[in-house]
């Protein structure tokens, strides 16, 4: 009986394994079929925005509709079960084929995703990247106001409220400084590389011709470039006889410590206490009466 059991068809855990792997397998095929579109749309910030849901599907029969709102790693539910999700209920109108903002501002900057899920779980999903414009403010230029002929020097630029990000400029004497400095004749005896992205200007070598006024500029299309305070980089050559000045003074520092400690020795500042010293004694010798003779001696 037992044996003809375990010649039998699956038991229950066999066939729970057997359901689970058919759902997941209806799970994936409806999620491989889904409809995925993509946007970017760019807005001026404080103007009202609509985002699309390309996704929706009139002829779906009563399709759910969920809205999500991504930035960076964060994930968030912006419209779900029929409504729409705090901070948005105020700012935000909400339709089957359009979320309405009144206006935007640069933290609502971030992707936009609209999943629809029709009756014959039918599934279709539009993502709308929402860029908020915002000029850029002006920029902080990080330069050395000295720096050694021979060694590397980095400049670098920052500013932190463009949208979308700016890309950066640098200026030596009021004059553009070229991608590459061999294509210009004011710059060809310069050696260095300029990344606009990140507005880091790298010499290596630094050159006594790059001695000069230098200012960086951000830009992003939106509004006016916006330039920076314009700082002074001197390059110069080692001062070879600073650092001898140094060492000559450091020597005689040396010497007059030198000096000072055997100074002390010979006076007997660093001798044992008095107390510690021994006495000795030796008996007086015979002398005639009346007559004083001093016979003691001390030994230290």
């Amino acid at each position: 009986m037992a044996g003809a059991a375990r010649r039998g068809g699956p038991g229950p855990r066999p066939r729970r394994r057997l359901l689970l792997l058919l759902l997941l397998g209806a799970t994936a095929a409806s999620l491989v079929g889904a409809q995925i579109t993509s946007e970017t749309k760019e807005v001026p910030e404080n103007k009202p925005a609509d985002i699309p849901c390309s996704a929706y599907r009139s002829s779906w029969s009563n399709p759910r509709i969920e809205w999500k709102f991504q930035k960076g790693s964060s994930l968030v539910l912006f419209y779900y079960g029929g409504e729409l999700t705090e901070p948005y209920k105020n700012r935000v109108q909400f339709s089957a084929t359009t979320i309405h903002f009144s206006t935007v501002t640069r933290e609502d900057t971030g992707k936009y995703i609209c999943e629809v899920v029709g009756a014959g779980s039918q599934i279709a999903k539009s993502e709308v990247n929402l860029i908020v414009q915002v000029p850029p403010s002006k920029p902080v230029a990080h330069v050395p106001t000295s720096a050694t002929i021979g060694s590397k020097a980095v400049l670098r630029c920052t500013e932190m409220d463009g949208s979308p990000p700016p890309t950066f400029r640098w200026y030596k004497d009021g004059t553009l400084m070229p991608a590459n400095p061999k294509s210009s004749l004011t710059f060809r005896n310069s050696s260095y590389t300029l990344d606009p992205a990140t507005g880091e200007l790298i010499f290596e070598p630094l050159s006594g011709f790059d001695t000069g006024d230098y200012y960086c500029e951000a830009m992003n299309n939106v509004g006016s470039p916006q330039k920076s305070d314009v700082i002074h980089m001197e390059a110069s050559e080692v001062n070879v006889g600073g650092i001898v000045a140094a060492v000559v003074v450091l020597l005689m520092v040396l010497a007059l410590v030198a000096f000072g400690i055997w100074f002390a020795y010979s006076r007997g500042f660093f001798s044992s206490d008095s107390a510690s010293k021994k006495v000795i004694y030796s008996q007086p010798s015979h002398r005639s009466e009346g007559e004083f003779k001093q016979t003691s001696s001390f030994l230290v």
